[in-house]
């Protein structure tokens, strides 16, 4: 039977109960901390993209994406605080639902922090060619440098977006060595990012050029488009998902909340309303002002965001100022209208804050694969530390890699497509655990625990699956594809491997900043 190992869920929260970790966090601090983690890449780097595959129905599609969000964070949230140890839904699956759809969970989430980290990689690129090479130093990169190739939806003349493979090669170097963020300069990137785009709301909603006839029509392309043309206004939320993820660091924080079963959702649910507003007022801004109409194809619907034919039409004169031809859109924007200093101050709060979240997306890989290598699934060699650096420098180099050639050829819708695709999976996941582990495990302690699980966890699954079925059918193929490769990987290696299938489960022990292993043999 293939789902016939399940971790041991003692064995899994004895990590967590030798930590001392202390309740400090009030609801409106962990709001504050959940709309930090969440303002930053989509919005500034997806708001082309969603404006082509939905037009002024960007709005409703960062409503229909917040929504899906919230529902998919509360159960988060419980999971998170039940099992607050490394490993995200990889572990929660792990100690539900077993072995088996763990390991697709893991798989799909090195997918999702790849590809995004390369979206983001691609999305400052655009913010560094266009307000600090063009705007301050006068310099225009050649399209061979600054884009991927025409057939992969690049530019005309592209070859290699240079730039973003740089600065994916560069953080990952950084962690190589040891870098790591530290919380004030965090802080100060997330206040950076929080004034930019408030100054982006006020100056474009009371800017003269503000005309609500750019508004009609609202819907272009529909609600929903054809299947797999990711278009309408559920296919730009399918997109635009991308900009919301970073809740799931406020519901790992659980386990630091006080009061955490009113704190949690207030925290959650506050900071998801608060970004959803923003980001329809960001939407609402952009589009009054200079509009936000998708490019039409000769049958009268959007050509696809992230298309060869979408770049060539981007490449004439007259779609020269349109929002969904824009590398850095919000800038864009405000130089439409005559802020140009100030677009150009929003050009460097991205070009400053970007990079943190790159960095945090390797990051976050090189621990999905930790874990999986730690419990024998991956080849402890991969999760090698360096003598001289103390961090995985084998499996961050790899990574580096290939998200470093993923920024350099793709652009970075179709990246966040991908990335999307394996997030909606990993999430529909953790719905399905906070179901099995309420009826495999009703009495367990629950720091947070979710009213109307029932109705909530099925519309989560709902939802992420019916955003999958919206993206794009490229998307839509390469998660399973990805999974086939995976399914290999799993039945050619690591299910004779695993250390669970040998009996033994692995406790990580913190003491004194350092890991030990403690092999506890899990039940015959």
């Amino acid at each position: 039977m293939i789902f016939d190992r399940v971790k041991p869920l003692d064995a899994i929260l004895a990590t967590a109960e030798r930590k001392s970790l202390h309740r400090t966090l009030s609801g409106l601090q962990l709001m504050l901390f959940g709309v930090g983690c969440i303002i930053g890449t989509g919005i500034f780097v997806l708001t082309a993209a969603g404006a082509q595959k939905a037009g002024p129905g960007l709005m409703l599609a960062f409503l229909i994406a917040g929504a899906v969000c919230i529902v998919a964070a509360l159960c988060y949230a419980e999971v998170a605080a039940m099992i607050p140890v490394a490993g995200s839904a990889y572990t929660y699956t792990y100690a539900s639902s077993g072995e088996f759809l763990a390991w697709t969970v893991g798989w799909a989430l090195i997918l999702e922090y790849a590809v995004a980290a390369s979206a983001v990689s691609v999305g400052w690129s655009g913010y560094f060619s266009g307000t600090i090479l063009q705007e301050f130093l006068g310099l225009q990169l050649p399209p061979w440098l600054s884009a991927g190739p025409l057939a992969l939806g690049g530019a005309p003349g592209g070859l290699i977006n240079l730039p973003a493979m740089i600065i994916a090669l560069l953080v990952t170097w950084l962690l190589m060595i040891g870098t790591s963020e530290s919380a004030r300069v965090n802080a100060v990137l997330v206040a950076i990012k929080v004034a930019a785009l408030t100054a982006f709301v006020a100056l474009t909603l009371t800017s003269p050029e503000f005309d609500t006839a750019r508004f009609n029509p609202f819907l272009p392309a529909g609600v929903l488009g054809e299947f797999g043309s990711g278009l309408g206004a559920v296919g730009a939320a399918a997109t635009i998902f991308f900009a919301y993820v970073g809740f799931d660091a406020v519901s790992t924080a659980a386990e630091e909340t006080k009061n955490p079963q009113r704190n949690v959702p207030f925290g959650l649910i506050g900071s998801l309303l608060f970004c959803t507003v923003f980001y329809i007022l960001v939407a609402a801004g952009a589009i009054g002002t200079i509009g936000g109409q998708p490019i039409m194809g000769p049958t009268g619907v959007p050509f696809p965001a992230g298309s060869e034919e979408l770049a060539r039409q981007c490449a004439m004169p007259q779609y020269a100022a349109a929002l969904v031809c824009s590398d850095e859109a919000l800038a864009h924007v405000l130089r439409q209208i005559g802020f140009s200093g100030v677009g150009n101050m929003l050009g460097i709060a991205a070009f400053l804050a970007l990079p943190s979240v790159i960095l945090v997306l390797i990051f976050a890989q090189t621990r999905i694969f930790f874990v999986m290598s730690r419990d024998g699934l991956l080849p402890e060699r991969l999760s090698a530390v360096h003598p001289k650096w103390k961090t995985p420098h084998v499996v961050t180099m790899m990574t580096g890699l290939v998200v470093a050639i993923g920024a350099a050829f793709f652009p970075v819708g179709l990246l966040a497509d991908y990335a999307n695709a394996g997030t909606l999976y990993a999430f529909f996941m953790v719905a399905v655990t906070v179901m099995v582990l309420r009826r495999k495990d009703p009495l367990r302690r629950r720091p947070f625990r979710m009213a109307g699980v029932w109705i909530i966890a099925p519309l989560t699954l709902a939802g992420c699956f019916y955003l999958y079925l919206n993206l794009p059918w490229q998307a839509i193929l390469v998660l399973p594809a990805w999974g086939l490769v995976g399914l290999l990987v799993y039945f050619g290696y690591s299910r004779r491997r695993s250390h669970l299938g040998r009996g033994i489960v692995e406790v990580v022990d913190e003491v004194g900043g350092e890991e030990t292993a403690i092999p506890i043999h899990a039940p015959d």
